[in-house]
């Protein structure tokens, strides 16, 4: 009986592989397209690459997702092509990079990513967002942690940053301030900076006044972010700077940023 089971099982065949989603991808910059093109093949997408609106035009019908570069020099632009693909196929979704939100688009794009500013990862969840609308599954968005990282990005990743709420319950920290309070990124969310970090009580006071008055405050002093700074610290000058935020949710909170100005050893101090 088990043999035969298992003679039947032999004998199904194997289901289906998904279907390889093409990606055009149009930039009048060799390099640009071709970074993205080895990006997203890393990432199990076939590409096809084009430098001018005639090479993007002559492959409408073998695509699957479009992702046009809005200025593409000479007087031509991503849009020319959007236009016409959806006009020639409307139900391939279009993603359009830009340099600039300044000037509306017409409405033929699905989504739009600013040059500069959309990391990989979020052309890559775009992608993933309406491969799952096609499929007519719900695209979920974490609203909060995109909002924050654009505002940590802004910053810069050379500088701590922490966002909590009027509570001090973090709502975000980057990469850097993780490190620096070695936990791992995720580990923060929820907790309450005062209860994990009794070092950092100085600022309660600080981050209390800025979530109830909408003040910045600025201190500039060799404690450090802690109360008592860290022996790699001692001598060093820090500007930390605390403002505040409305929250993705509209709750108040604050920002607070934090990097070394002056180190000695490396300032000669």
């Amino acid at each position: 009986m088990a043999d035969e089971i298992h003679e039947n099982l032999m004998e199904m065949p194997a289901p289906p592989k998904p279907a390889v989603v093409r990606v055009l991808l149009l930039d009048d910059d060799p390099a640009n397209v071709f970074l993205r093109a080895a990006i997203l093949r890393q990432h199990g997408y076939d590409c096809v690459m084009a430098g001018t609106v005639e090479e993007a035009n002559a492959e409408l019908d073998n695509i699957d997702v479009a992702v046009l570069d809005y200025h593409l020099g000479h007087g031509k632009f991503g849009t020319e092509v959007a236009a016409k693909l959806r006009q020639k196929r409307p139900e391939v979704p279009i993603i359009i990079l830009s340099a600039t939100l300044e000037r509306r688009f017409g409405g033929v794009e699905d989504m739009h990513l600013l040059k500069g500013y959309s990391s990989v990862e979020d052309l890559l969840s775009a992608l993933r967002g309406l491969e799952a609308k096609r499929r007519g599954e719900p695209v979920v968005v974490d609203a909060r942690e995109f909002f924050y990282s654009r505002i940590a990005m802004a910053i810069g990743a050379d500088v701590l940053v922490q966002i909590v709420d009027a509570d001090a319950n973090w709502q975000y920290v980057n990469e850097a301030a993780a490190d620096y309070l070695e936990q791992p990124k995720e580990w923060f969310f929820g907790r309450n900076l005062f209860q994990e970090f009794p070092a950092m009580r100085d600022w309660r006071d600080v981050l209390h006044a800025v979530a109830t008055t909408r003040e910045t405050y600025i201190d500039r002093t060799r404690r450090g972010l802690m109360a008592v700074p860290r022996e790699t610290e001692r001598g060093s000058t820090w500007s930390v700077l605390a403002f505040p935020i409305s929250l993705h949710d509209q709750r108040t909170g604050v920002v607070l940023t934090s990097r070394v100005l002056e180190q000695p050893g490396i300032f000669g101090q």
